[in-house]
């Protein structure tokens, strides 16, 4: 009897120390495949030369999680590849939908989700709209979040640490608008486990950040495949929040009072 109850004591104390242990362990690998640049093709144009994001696409089975993943992608590029210069997916939809071309760039999404090609003529139109010539088109393959537990004690029906999961596949485009050419392509898998005791997931913005920061990293060093870890600090960093708030949109002056 004794026995058992230093035993429940014992485990009790365990779980009464864990939970006061600040923060939780973090880990997570990406391994990224990426093509050659086109010859004609550099990071160094993207210095001169804008490029557009395009909103991420998706497969049916997971429409919805693509949401956000542009936008991501932008703010992912601003720290890891500060020099290149973008035009928002944002501010992309606004210049596209003034040009009356929103059915066509449905269209072309749609075309796309069955060839994995930009149409080109749909997409000199989009470049032109955008006054870009080179767009980047992310894509989210897969995400999948798992929950379970590493210890457990069956007697006290307490999960003393429990393990969350997800796996991403993302992957990343780069295309010219005049010529249609696809310039560059990356694909990369990331895995990430965390260990908590609230049943919270781990959440696809920190998995999208970090899984583009190696993507872009790839593609600002030229290489063609790679494996990211959390000793790679720019990359780690990428599951905080952002240091600078983006700059709100220019208003249009307020009218003068009547009679001034």
């Amino acid at each position: 009897m004794l026995n058992r109850y230093l035993l429940h004591t014992s485990l009790l104390l365990i779980l009464i120390c864990l939970a006061g242990c600040p923060g939780s362990v973090y880990l997570w690998e990406v391994r990224t495949e990426s093509t050659k640049k086109h010859d004609e093709f550099s990071i160094a144009v993207l210095k001169q030369q804008p490029v557009g994001i395009l909103e991420a696409l998706t497969s049916p089975g997971l429409h919805g999680n693509e949401v956000g993943l542009a936008l991501s992608l932008k703010r992912v590029i601003e720290r890891v590849a500060p020099h290149m210069r973008l035009v928002s997916p944002i501010e992309a939809a606004s210049r596209i939908n003034r040009q009356g071309l929103a059915a066509e760039y449905t269209r072309m999404r749609m075309d796309y989700e069955q060839s994995n090609i930009l149409a080109r003529d749909s997409l000199q139109k989009i470049g032109a709209a955008l006054g870009v010539r080179y767009v980047l088109q992310p894509r989210l393959a897969a995400f999948t979040q798992t929950l379970y537990d590493r210890w457990k004690v069956p007697a006290l029906e307490i999960n003393v640490v429990r393990i969350r999961s997800s796996i991403i596949r993302l992957a990343l485009q780069v295309w010219d608008t005049e010529t249609g050419d696809l310039l560059w392509a990356s694909t990369a898998e990331g895995s990430f486990q965390e260990e908590a005791l609230s049943e919270d997931p781990v959440y696809l913005r920190e998995a999208g950040r970090i899984t583009w920061g190696s993507i872009i990293s790839d593609f600002a060093r030229d290489r063609t495949s790679s494996r990211y870890s959390p000793t790679n600090n720019l990359i780690d960093s990428l599951v905080g929040p952002d240091t600078e708030e983006e700059e709100a949109p220019a208003k249009a002056p307020a009218s003068p009072p009547a009679g001034q």
